[in-house]
């Protein structure tokens, strides 16, 4: 085994040791790499891909947690020590209970008792310098959150550890600590809309692979038995070296070896890639076949551009969760039709469009024709569409609540691309002009 082969074991054995701790043990990269025998350099590493995992956490004045890792369906929901990072707070007590998933907070402007109605298990009492509302959010269950840089007492420290429910302090008002948290919640359920690689491969049957001593017979053998016609290549530690395909291999004799067959260094990506970056990446590259590979390289699993493109449907279907920039800047654009059932758009420039001269963004003005341009390339090909390239002209400014009108024209379409010029006016005049070539993702 070489040197390189060792240290992915070592890698491998460190994080196996660190998923194996007790949810809420404290993780030293030099406790660990004394324990595994391994320099700190790789226990460094270990603990960053245990992190991105969501194995532990680091928080500043904390250290490095274990915590219970939660499926992927869950991420819109914080922790207390998601909180404490979002508010840029530190810990007065009760740090065992940093995993603890934020079910609800609820701000304290109110007398003790009714705000006892308000305060249950789970969720954070947001409030200033008042110990006995938070020794009563305590003894409901809910951790607290003191703002305006205060402390609270000795006593509601201690309840705080012997419960494992978290008191933090913030510098912040209420009003800021309140808007930081619910944009973080906004965020998350942006994230957890954008479907990720990992969440299509769990529903896959078990991952058929070559080797490149296989034979044409073992090729053809695997196709009987899947329904495939490409398969990644492996080597002896399942580390992706290429892909053979149908048409690689059509020229062989059964008994022949696939080795001069294989496709080397083919395009992979990871369990964390977007599936409309695997899509794209398909597109561009012109495969319909992506292994997936871990930071080793080794084989996952893998997907086909159908399969991304079936779950990238089905995502469309589902309810909005939050809207990110590009929707934000489409909402004020509304859709018609000329008399010769051509699209076009119109719509008012708002103040966030604009730059501190209180013109638009020329940014924002190619995201308006960007998505203006996929739109029209939907509506005559019914498939989804990236830009393959732009040229933009900008030829007068365009100022806050002036109306504007896209029109996409376009030039020619094919089974692959879409060209257009894209044509921005205000008052019939035109401010802005651009030619785009968009690719279709969904030829096959």
């Amino acid at each position: 085994m070489d040197g390189q082969e060792e240290n992915v074991t070592k890698h491998e054995q460190l994080l196996q040791h660190i998923e194996q701790l007790k949810v809420g043990s404290k993780i030293s990269v030099r406790g660990l790499a004394r324990e595994l025998g391994v320099s700190e350099g790789t226990a460094y590493r270990a603990v960053k891909e245990a992190e991105n995992f969501g194995l532990v956490v680091t928080k500043e004045r904390i250290g490095t947690v274990r915590i219970e890792k939660r499926p992927r369906g869950m991420t819109e929901q914080l922790t207390f020590a998601d909180v404490v990072t979002i508010v840029e707070g530190h810990v007065l007590g009760g740090s065992d209970g940093l995993a603890k998933p934020l079910h609800k907070y609820v701000i304290g402007a109110m007398k003790e008792q009714a705000m006892a109605r308000y305060i249950d298990a789970g969720s954070l009492l947001i409030v200033g310098n008042r110990d006995n509302a938070h020794s009563l959010a305590l003894e409901q269950g809910a951790g607290v959150l003191i703002t305006g840089g205060f402390s609270t007492s000795r006593e509601v420290r201690v309840m705080a550890d012997e419960l494992g429910l978290p008191i933090i302090s913030s510098r912040h008002d209420t009003f800021t600590v309140a808007s930081m948290i619910n944009r973080a919640i906004f965020d998350r359920l942006i994230k957890k809309k954008i479907m990720l690689v990992e969440d299509i491969i769990g529903q896959k049957p078990r991952l058929q692979v070559l080797k490149v001593t296989s034979s044409a017979a073992d090729f053809h053998l695997l196709v009987s038995e899947t329904g495939e016609h490409r398969f990644p290549v492996v080597d002896e530690w399942n580390r992706v070296i290429g892909i053979v395909s149908l048409k690689d291999v059509s020229e062989l004799r059964e008994d022949q070896s696939i080795e001069k067959c294989v496709v080397r260094r083919p395009i992979t990506a990871s369990l964390q890639t977007s599936l409309a970056s695997a899509a794209q990446i398909m597109t561009w590259e012109g495969i319909d076949f992506l292994p997936i590979v871990d930071r080793n390289r080794k084989l996952i699993a893998s997907v086909t551009r159908k399969e991304v493109l079936q779950a990238m449907r089905d995502a469309q279907k589902q309810p909005q969760l939050g809207e990110t920039f590009d929707h934000l800047i489409w909402n004020g654009f509304a859709e018609e039709r000329g008399e010769q059932n051509e699209l076009f758009f119109h719509g008012f420039i708002i103040p966030q469009m604009a730059t501190d001269l209180g013109t638009i963004s020329e940014g924002v003005l190619l995201n308006v024709m960007t998505q203006a341009g996929r739109r029209a390339a939907w509506d005559v090909t019914g498939n989804d569409h990236v830009v393959d390239n732009v040229t933009t002209y900008f030829v007068r400014p365009v100022q806050i609540e002036d109306q504007i009108l896209v029109r996409p024209i376009i030039l020619e379409t094919s089974r692959r691309t879409c060209k257009m010029d894209i044509v921005i006016t205000r008052d019939g005049n035109v401010v802005c002009k651009a030619v785009m070539t968009l690719q279709s993702i969904d030829h096959a």
